[in-house]
């Protein structure tokens, strides 16, 4: 992958009640297109909808190479390369979908675009976005400060292997897997079976001691790569098992010291209740 058109985690968008994953490429948002038909149309078989409608469509079948590309998103079996369409595919796509919706999609879409556009412009936007919907979900202020800082931490040291040689998405995958083996003794896909997540990021269901040893882990291997100038996946690789051992010997001498485990099988995503209380 040309990390020059980096992507970033599946992020959700909401129309109508209906969630559209998204992700960034080439700097801009691109969008599910399965999930914008299932939006649009209620289609029970999304992907049966859109090889009939290219059928219907010969010119958007014969343009379909330009509109679609295959990009990483995750999925409740783990990340999948699923078709996505920038904006302005999504509106030649919603040009052949007979839905009264189409128009609420239209403006709902160019809202999405332009929110982009200005983060783009003003980064510190987006961040205040974050944390409102984190906030809107009902985590609390304390944990919202410590999972912001994680997001710079983790941006940070991702910025650093692809700086020293990292390019594909499974190499991302491996070295992270890495830090996390080090860190709690498990990676972060059997780190979501044991918290019985799925699609849900795995962050996003941390508790506070969770949340620091990972970024003590993660901050550790990003120091390690720039004291040691490690180039390389090979190299990389072992200073990400050297950064999560710092954190797991730290995890460890508390964990003798409380007489109890820190990582979790808990969900610390608030329960649906307490969100409605802050309703």
């Amino acid at each position: 992958m040309d990390m020059d058109k980096k992507i970033t985690i599946t992020k959700i968008a909401i129309f109508q009640k209906k969630e559209i994953r998204k992700t960034i490429y080439n700097n801009e948002w691109w969008f599910v297109i399965a999930d914008v038909i299932l939006a649009l149309t209620d289609s029970v078989q999304p992907d049966g909808y859109i090889k009939d409608m290219r059928r219907r469509d010969p010119e958007l079948a014969e343009g379909w190479g330009q509109i679609a590309t295959p990009l990483s998103i995750e999925t409740a079996g783990g990340k999948q390369k699923l078709n996505c369409a920038n904006t302005e595919g999504i509106f030649r796509i919603i040009q052949s979908v007979p839905s009264p919706k189409a128009e609420p999609f239209k403006r709902w879409l160019a809202k999405v675009g332009y929110e982009r556009i200005k983060e783009i412009e003003d980064p510190e936007l987006a961040t205040k976005r974050t944390r409102m919907l984190y906030k809107l979900k009902g985590y609390s202020d304390d944990w919202i400060e410590k999972r912001m800082r994680g997001i710079a931490i983790r941006e940070e040291l991702t910025d650093e292997w692809k700086n020293r040689g990292v390019r594909e998405q499974r190499e991302y995958e491996i070295l992270t897997a890495e830090i996390s083996k080090a860190t709690f003794g498990v990676t972060p896909s059997a780190y979501k079976k044991l918290k019985g997540l799925k699609r849900e990021n795995l962050r996003d269901h941390m508790n506070d001691f969770e949340l620091i040893f990972n970024m003590l882990g993660e901050r550790a291997t990003t120091e390690i790569h720039r004291n040691e100038n490690s180039q390389g996946v090979s190299k990389l690789k072992s200073d990400a098992k050297d950064g999560g051992d710092i954190a797991g010997g730290a995890r460890k001498k508390l964990e003798k010291r409380l007489g109890k485990s820190i990582v979790s099988k808990s969900n610390f995503l608030p329960s649906k209740k307490q969100v409605k209380k802050l309703k």
